[in-house]
């Protein structure tokens, strides 16, 4: 990297004694006091202290005050020392007397007398209040615009200008704040003092580039005062547009003729009248605006030593094809720490952080880089070679930005010297080439690619190491011509070759092509290359730019995934066609709905809901028949697992009940050779069941349960279960009994029995949705007209509002009582 480019200092080292400036730790241990021991642990230190610094800040507010004050009281002293041909001392005693003959306080009678003296708009605006045929008594507002005078003259300082003028002469006329614009001569417009406005208000305005229609661009332009009733009408945008959203107004700001800026005053309220007093007032308030940016141009380095310096680096470093900044020491800059302006930037300046160059031109180095504060940063060694005068040269510093509260970072060769009282920052950014190339060789490593370039013309081949090594050739071995590529290519890809040559060498055109290397090594690899030819019209075709990539891995985790594939969509379509087949078993031994049965005494309801999912068809089932001896057969079971298995395990068990049944035997018994059913003949299947025989002569319900939830008995009107009975899960051993219990039915009584689908939820015990169950039956008797409930609706009813969320199957019986035939006839099964 070459080294940064910049001007040789123009003199020796100065010594920073002489300059009396104190530097990075001289400047520390000068102005950093220690604290006192203990200070953190004492509860009111810090209350103390800001208390303390208040008090100071009142106290420089009245210092600054009674500063402007004398000064005003000096320049009557001045007069009546030319008017009375007296001292200073007999002047002062004589506009102490006639203070005091007037009854009005010293600073009055200074200012009407500086009034009479002067030839201002001040001491015009004075004439207009002051009736020739009465008493002379001084005039409010010019003395208000006096003291507004002697409190921004003081300083020098726009920023302080501003307050005083707020303060003193534009709040008691209802304004609310007010802004001083520098116009500069490419038409842009920079905030040099500002009151009234917020901090981050006041920075979003800094800078105002050309072209942007604002109240004070269109005063430069119209060279006339611009005014604006209400700002929030118009669509004209401007410093604290969003909170002063009253009048508005732009007054042009110059002195001798030349507009070097604007005033602008703003309102909450609608603007006030614009009587010939106030224009007058305004106009007095511009000039003095234009006193203070005047006043702070003259102080700085375009007069006098200092214009020469800063045409001399201009010239300088005009030619310099790196950025440069041209600083000098800021006006009201103190000791420690040091604040520059940014006087100068050169035709070659590009900011790092992407902003226009009018943002940096004429701002100070802290506000255009405020990141450079940071300890070792640039404003450090700015400071350091101002007060030594000793050159800085760095071949890597870290250089810094703030750009909408976003930080950036960036590493450039800077350069600083001293030339007079200016300062010249020269900084070469860091182009990264050398790292992008190390960053390309690692990526063509771990990605396995290869580069090379063929010349045509002369048969020259270059080569890259991974390239060697793709082949399996040393690196002193010829490179392969492109057209020899197809004799180390496999048989079957020379068709291919052949077609990626033609296209690149005869039809110029870029192409890409995959083949098998047979290397000589008798490894054979497969490999991806694409080339695109370097056209030259002046002399035809000469070069062929491309690369290999090894792509052997990526093949045969191709080849894998497609053989995974082929397997993955042959399970896949194997699972459906087991699914289907479930379903269509399931559907046709238990339709998922079928009109009411009427059995003896009975009159019988069926629902089965499916299983959300194909693949979770599941086991459920239900019966309901009449037997030979006249009882009827209720039950329903719920077999584990899901798919084809719980579909045939289902039909195994449910024909068997319907075999055992016939025997007469109870529903104790009948469960307890089911469960052995269960255990023997079928592949490790479990399942849970209910099982009850009704007696319609005596309307006389024995039932016995295996792990299954007990019925729900609706009762007039009340739903209760009925008794959690012993009963073990049906293929758990190899024998089992089973308790029994009998309740006796009365008309009316509906009886409900359900698998888990109904009412299984993975967030609530079983007990809580038994509850909730018992609840939505309720309900569901209670959906007829007369009050009681038809069967089937109340079953859909229980269906659509149940609250399970685990997408399983469902079987639901509701089982009337009395509602069969008056004869008695009837009968069949509900699952035939």
């Amino acid at each position: 990297m070459n080294p940064p480019l910049e001007p040789v200092p123009a003199g020796p080292a100065r010594e920073a004694a002489r300059e009396g400036v104190r530097v990075g730790p001289q400047r520390d241990a000068a102005t950093r006091a220690p604290a006192p021991a203990g200070a953190d642990h004492e509860p009111g230190a810090v209350s103390r202290l800001a208390a303390t610094v208040e008090r100071l800040r009142e106290e420089l507010a009245r210092a600054r005050s009674d500063a402007a004050g004398r000064s005003l009281v000096e320049l009557a002293v001045g007069v009546l020392v030319e008017r009375l041909r007296c001292g200073p001392t007999e002047a002062s005693v004589q506009l102490t007397t006639l203070a005091e003959q007037a009854g009005v306080p010293v600073l009055d009678v200074a200012a009407d007398l500086i009034n009479q003296a002067s030839a201002d708009r001040i001491s015009a605006i004075a004439r207009t209040f002051v009736d020739p045929s009465a008493d002379p008594v001084p005039d409010p507002a010019a003395l208000r615009l006096r003291t507004a005078q002697a409190n921004a003259l003081a300083p020098t300082d726009s920023e302080t200008a501003a307050r005083s003028m707020l303060e003193h002469a534009l709040r008691p006329l209802g304004a609310a704040a007010v802004a001083i614009w520098a116009a500069h001569p490419d038409q842009s417009l920079s905030l040099r003092g500002s009151a009234g406005f917020g901090a981050a208000e006041a920075r979003r305005w800094r800078h105002v580039p050309p072209g942007v229609v604002t109240p004070a661009r269109r005063a430069l332009d119209e060279r006339a005062a611009v005014s604006h009733p209400v700002l929030a009408d118009t669509a004209v945008p401007s410093i604290g547009q969003e909170e002063f959203t009253g009048g508005r107004l732009a007054v042009p700001a110059g002195l001798g003729g030349r507009l070097i800026g604007v005033l602008e005053v703003c309102w909450h309220e609608p603007l006030p009248e614009l009587t010939q007093s106030l224009e007058r007032q305004f106009e007095a308030l511009a000039e003095l605006a234009a006193a203070t940016l005047e006043t702070w141009t003259d102080q700085g380095p375009d007069t006098g030593t200092g214009s020469t310096e800063l045409d001399g680096l201009r010239q300088l470093t005009a030619g310099v094809f790196d950025p440069c900044l041209v600083l000098h020491l800021a006006p009201d800059s103190g000791e420690a720490p040091l604040e520059f302006v940014v006087r100068h930037v050169n035709p070659a300046f590009v900011d790092f952080a992407g902003r226009p160059t009018s943002a940096v031109l004429g701002a100070r180095l802290l506000e255009a880089y405020p990141l450079a504060a940071e300890p070792g940063g640039l404003a450090e060694k700015i400071e350091h070679v101002y007060a030594t005068g000793e050159p800085f040269r760095t071949t890597s510093m870290r250089l810094a930005a703030m750009v909408d509260g976003v930080p950036l970072h960036t590493r450039g060769q800077v350069s600083i010297s001293r030339h007079g009282d200016h300062l010249l920052v020269v900084w070469r950014l860091e182009d990264g080439t050398s790292r992008v190339a190390r960053l390309l060789q690692h990526a063509q490593r771990l990605g396995r690619i290869g580069g090379f370039e063929e010349n045509l013309h002369n048969r020259h081949i270059a080569w890259n190491d991974t390239l060697f090594e793709l082949h399996g050739l040393p690196p002193t071995a010829r490179p392969i011509p492109l057209e020899h590529l197809g004799e180390h290519a496999h048989p079957d890809d020379r068709d291919a070759i052949d077609r990626f040559l033609r296209t690149v060498l005869h039809h110029q055109r870029p192409a890409s092509t995959a083949f098998r290397l047979q290397r000589p090594d008798g490894v054979t690899r497969h490999i991806r290359v694409v080339a695109e030819p370097v056209d030259q019209p002046e002399s035809g075709l000469r070069i062929v730019r491309g690369a290999y990539q090894d792509i052997s891995a990526q093949h045969w985790t191709e080849v894998a995934l497609a053989a995974t594939r082929d397997q993955l969509a042959q399970s896949e379509q194997q699972a459906a066609e087991r699914s289907r087949l479930a379903l269509q078993l399931q559907h046709a031994i238990m339709p998922p709905a079928r009109g009411p049965l009427d059995l003896p005494d009975l009159r019988v309801a069926v629902r089965y809901r499916p299983a959300e999912k194909d693949h979770l068809v599941g086991g459920d089932w239900y019966d309901a028949l009449t037997l030979p001896s006249g009882d009827v057969l209720l039950c329903v079971g719920d077999v584990a697992g899901h798919g084809i298995e719980a579909a045939t395990g289902m039909v195994a068990l449910r024909n068997a009940l319907r075999g055992l049944a016939a025997t007469g035997a109870g529903p104790g018994q009948l469960l307890s050779w089911l469960n052995s059913v269960t255990h023997h003949l079928t592949d490790n299947v479990t399942a849970t069941a209910v099982c009850g025989l009704y007696e319609p002569a005596t309307r006389r319900l024995r039932w016995a349960r295996a792990g299954h939830l007990p019925p729900v008995l609706l009762r007039a009107g009340r739903a209760g279960t009925l008794p959690q009975i012993g009963g073990l899960l049906l293929g758990v051993l190899d024998h089992a009994d089973y308790e029994e219990q009998e309740i006796r039915l009365e008309p009316g009584d509906t009886l409900v029995m359900f698998t888990d689908g109904l009412i299984e939820r993975r967030d609530q015990s079983v007990h809580a949705s038994l509850d909730n169950l018992l609840a939505l039956t309720e309900k569901a008797s209670r959906t007829a007209p007369d009050g009681r409930a038809d069967l089937e609706a109340a079953l859909d009813h229980l269906l659509r509002y149940s609250a399970a969320d685990t997408d399983d199957d469902t079987c639901l019986i509701g089982v009337s009582v009395g509602e069969a035939p008056a004869d008695g006839a009837g009968g069949g099964a509900a699952g035939a």
